[in-house]
Parts: structure tokens; sequence; C-alpha cells
């Protein structure tokens, strides 16, 4: 038997891949692949809800102090605007410059805004009173549409009276013409709302004009003594001169019958302008200021005292009356007691006992 010739092959080490003992991930098939990238897409577009969710709240909670601060502006229809809710100082007078605004808003538009606050049945005005006047005249004129309609900043709801009160003053005083009578009457206005009386503690011209110094507060307070005397026998109260208007109290003051003499003379002129008022004014002052006093026959001096005591809830005031003098005991610092109080207590005292 033949022997058989055996061949050896040898194979190169290197050409064999190791084989690892770490098992083999499994294999994952379409749909958990979907659903894995799904999942991942789902988170996206969470992450990017939540921040546009951050970005709508911040963008709300500006929004929402913008408007309280009166920081928003719109168009407003002119016809859902009313102006009762403040008491204004404009007289029934038709403005003399308000021609010149309609032109001024033709020719270049609104320069500033109204302010307006928030109601139930549209908008009260807070400012702007000759502005929404205009447009308003501009729109019955000329027929255009664009006038309807007037930009205002917002005021959110639930503003208190004082502080509409002091927007309205704070615009009114940047006007260099305003007048004393006019920042009288808004004074006066405002008490009537809050029940404050002039004069008195929490005085409106206090609150209303704290910015402006007391000498101009003094000036305000007296050209509210001389409205209360005769102002609804005036026309034209804003064209009184501060120098006017102080003299005309002073007259009142010194004599008890001076008010009614200037309430017939003005009612015996009812055609009068601005121009004719003051003109009168000026005549009775000089006429009350020449006048001659007429000497009063003077009581002989008595040596006799009249003492008085009044039972109060403070304690018992000890008064006494003599020639030239009264005198109030009571324990009670009258010294602590504002000025303007203690005046306005003197006046109605002394006015009691006129003849």
């Amino acid at each position: 038997m033949s022997k058989r010739r055996v061949f050896d092959i040898d194979f190169d080490d290197a050409a064999v891949p190791e084989v690892s003992e770490q098992p083999s991930e499994t294999r994952r098939g379409p749909m958990a692949a979907a659903i894995t990238e799904n999942a991942d897409a789902l988170g996206v577009r969470q992450q990017a809800e939540a921040a546009i969710r951050a970005e709508n709240d911040r963008l709300a909670h500006e929004y929402v102090a913008l408007k309280k601060n009166g920081q928003i502006v719109g168009l407003v229809a002119t016809d859902k605007i009313s102006a009762t809710k403040l008491l204004r100082d404009r007289s029934d007078q038709r403005d003399a410059e308000l021609d010149e605004l309609k032109a001024s808003i033709q020719a270049v538009g609104l320069s500033n805004p109204i302010h307006v606050e928030e109601v139930e049945t549209g908008f009260e005005l807070i400012q702007g009173f000759r502005r929404l006047s205009a447009y308003r005249e501009l729109l019955a004129e000329t027929g255009d549409e664009k006038y309807a309609a007037i930009p205002a900043t917002l005021q959110a709801r639930g503003a208190q009276v004082e502080h509409l009160y002091r927007r309205m003053v704070d615009e009114n005083l940047v006007r260099r013409d305003i007048s004393f009578a006019e920042m009288a009457q808004l004074a006066m206005s405002y008490g009537g709302r809050t029940g404050q009386t002039i004069g008195y503690a929490g005085d409106p011209v206090d609150v209303l004009f704290a910015s402006a110094g007391r000498q101009k507060r003094s000036y305000i307070r007296h050209f509210s003594y001389l409205l209360k005397g005769i102002g609804d026998a005036l026309r034209f109260p804003e064209a009184i001169p501060r120098a006017t208007g102080l003299s005309l109290v002073k007259l009142m003051d010194g004599h008890p019958r001076f008010a009614g003499q200037l309430r017939a003379m003005l009612e015996g002129h009812p055609d009068r302008d601005a121009a004719a008022e003051l003109s009168l004014l000026r005549g009775a002052i000089a006429a009350g200021a020449a006048k001659p006093k007429k000497a009063k026959a003077t009581a002989p001096k008595t040596s006799a005292r009249t003492t008085i005591k009044l039972n109060r809830p403070e304690g018992t005031a000890r008064c006494t009356a003599a020639a030239g003098k009264f005198e109030v005991l009571l324990d009670r610092d009258f010294g602590a007691v504002d000025p303007r109080r203690l005046e306005l207590a003197a006046r109605a005292f002394l006015d009691a006992l006129k003849d």
C-alpha cells in the first residue's frame, strides 16, 4: 500500500479576529426606534412650550404693570369717552385757543395722547379735555373717520380718586397759563368728592398742589374763598389776575356787604366779555378802597367783664369777655393747631358777632 503525503498549512494569527467576551447589544426594531425618536421630539417640544409660557407670563405681567401705570397707548373711540368722574377746572365758555389746537392736529397730528380710565360703560377722561374737544369738533366739521378715535394711554380700573386728580393737576401745572381760579376750582371739586374742606386737616389744596410752594398754595386758598363768595356770579374767573383776586377777598373780609354789591353789579351787565368783567371788578376794588369808612358811634368803654363756662367733650372751657379782648381758657394746646384752622375759627367767631 502506498503512503499518503501530509501537508501542513500555516495561517497568520493576526488575521483571526478576537471574539469579545461581552454580549452584543440587542438590536432594536423599527418600531422601538420610532418610539424613542418620538419621545425625544416630545421632550424638546415640551421644553419649547414651557419657555413660551414663561415668556407669555412675563409679557402679561409687564403689560399689567404698564397698564397700571398708564403707559399703554391705544386708539379709543371718542364717543366712548365721558368726562364726568372728575370735576374739572374748565368754564362753560369755549376755549379761544381750541381752533389753533385743531389746526395743529390737522397739520402734524396729536403730539401727546390723552389719558383715560377703563370703566364698565367705556372710558373716563383723566387728562386731555382740550384735545378730546378738538377731536370731536374735527370729526363734526370734516366727517373724517380718523378723528373718530383718539390716541390715549389706558389707566387700569380701581385707581384712587386722589391719584386721578393728582394726574390731572400735574398736567395743569405744566400749563403756564393756568389761573389761580382754575386751581382753586380743582381743589374745591376734589374736596367735594372726598368730603375734605379747604383750611382744615387734609386740606385739598395741600393734597393736590403738594409740589407747589407755600405762598402759591395760600393764593389758591384765597381764590377758593372768592369763588365760594361770588363764584356763581363770575363768568370768567380764570381771567382774574392774582392781585385782583386777593384785593377782592380782602374787601369781602372787611366789608360784609361787598360780595352782594359785586353780585348786583355783575348781574347788571349780562352781556359782558372777559375784559369787561375784569374792568368791572377792578372798578369795584377802586371804589371799595376809596370809600371812607363810616364813623361808628363809639360806645363808652366799660370795666364790666363777662364770664362764660362751656362744658365740652375735651373739658370745661372758661371764656372771659372784656373791653377789647376775649379769652378762652381750656386744657388744650392751641399752639399745636393748624394756623389755617385757627384763622377759620376766628373768622367764624367774629362774623357771628357782627352787628
